[in-house]
């Protein structure tokens, strides 16, 4: 018997990197999972192989800061899968500049989808943990739903070129922490896992022509300087850049049956990288 068997789990930005690897684990858990991503065909393919794997999965793609996605993402989970048992708030990106530099519409994008879309994404899911957790007491269950919240160490200790994404990423601990006590009283556990440096194609090594993602048609540059990579590698106690799967192994274990009696919390998934 797996340990998340008939759960359903909803994870943005899932067609790759991180998120990919949080959608496959939770699968290979017994989870459905509901998969999204930005871009239609990544999402779908990962849909497509946690089905060949012989689990259970859907894609809903489109941007979690476009008006109306939450809703609709709610929806098509309680719609195909009859529930609500998982969240994890993972998509993302970054778009950095100095303060001095940083527009407007920089600061205010890492909010939306840092931040407001998590926010928008739980209050849509609300009404229907409440209703699915108050048949659960008529019942005389009890059963513990999960959020996880992805933050960085960028939003614990702060990040120079970051202050957009820094500010984002700590008010979600905020939103982590104010939620574990509104829905305490609903079973759930709301919990945040903070990564370091994890090796994805965001945090690839700049090589000589930078690479960019497309992002709302926005061209946004990805990557870090191979030099930073190094000073950071030395900084960590483990010595490397953790991998998609080990991040993933992270949020596992606030999915997990045995992170029942725990909520409110941030843990480092950075190789011991603190600061």
């Amino acid at each position: 018997m797996t340990k998340l068997n008939g759960k359903v789990a909803l994870i943005t930005g899932s067609g790759r990197g991180i998120g990919r690897a949080i959608a496959l684990k939770l699968a290979s858990e017994g989870a459905k999972i509901v998969v999204n991503d930005l871009d239609a065909a990544p999402g779908d393919a990962v849909a497509a192989e946690i089905r060949a794997a012989g689990g259970e999965a859907i894609a809903v793609n489109g941007s979690i800061s476009e008006s109306g996605f939450a809703d609709r993402f709610v929806a098509a989970a309680m719609e195909t899968f009859g529930g609500l048992d998982i969240i994890v708030n993972n998509a993302g990106y970054t778009w950095d500049s100095t303060i001095q530099k940083m527009t407007d519409e920089q600061f205010q994008a890492m909010l939306d989808v840092h931040l407001v879309a998590p926010f928008r994404l739980l209050r849509a899911a609300a009404e229907p943990i409440r209703i699915l957790r108050k048949k659960e007491a008529e019942a005389g269950l009890e059963v513990f739903r999960k959020i996880v919240n992805i933050s960085s160490i960028a939003g614990l200790y702060g990040n120079a070129g970051q202050a957009s994404y820094s500010s984002a990423k700590a008010s979600l601990i905020g939103l982590t922490r104010t939620l574990c006590k509104e829905w305490g009283r609903y079973k759930v556990n709301v919990n945040c896992v903070a990564f370091g440096l994890i090796n994805t194609r965001l945090t690839q090594p700049i090589e000589a022509q930078q690479k960019t993602i497309d992002v709302a048609g926005r061209d946004i540059k990805v990557g870090v300087q191979p030099q930073m990579l190094d000073a950071m590698a030395r900084m960590i106690p483990l010595g490397r850049g953790g991998t998609p799967e080990e991040a993933a192994d992270a949020v596992y274990l606030f999915c997990s049956p045995e992170s029942n009696y725990i909520s409110g919390q941030v843990i480092v998934c950075g190789g011991g990288l603190l600061i």
